[in-house]
């Protein structure tokens, strides 16, 4: 019988421990080396809010940047061709204080053609406007 208890020629019927108690052993050491790096504290040295700069009140409303599929542009809902574009940026622009300047929040389709996306941010920047979002369709 393969099994027997016997003092028989027959193969070994008991689990050799000795490799699981080794592997046990060596990672109980591993635990007990990094569980005290995972409790070290990590000083870091954050920027601190500046009480001087004012924060403005009220806000003004983002404006709200359309471009479809076919690069047609809509300036809060309301068409606009691209002077016209031009002229809205130069207005926002002009007030100069980027904290008094409203955020301009471009919603590009998926089918337009970088491009026309690209010819927008070119002319913001050109106009010194700094706060430029992205949303989704809307």
């Amino acid at each position: 019988m393969a099994f027997s208890s016997g003092s028989g020629k027959g193969p070994m019927a008991d689990i050799n421990v000795t490799p699981l108690v080794d592997v046990m052993l060596v990672l109980l050491i591993i635990f007990m080396i990094t569980a005290p790096i995972l409790t070290h504290k990590v000083k870091i040295d954050l920027p601190q809010p500046n009480p001087n700069v004012v924060q403005p009140e009220n806000p003004p409303e983002p404006v709200r940047l359309k471009i479809d599929q076919s690069g047609a542009l809509y300036w809060n809902d309301t068409p606009v061709d691209e002077l016209g574009l031009k002229a809205q940026l130069a207005v926002i622009g002009g007030l100069g204080d980027p904290a008094k300047q409203p955020e301009v929040q471009i919603n590009a389709d998926d089918g337009v053609a970088y491009e026309h996306v690209a010819r927008v941010l070119a002319d913001a920047k050109s106009y010194g406007l700094t706060k430029i979002g992205f949303t989704e369709g809307q």
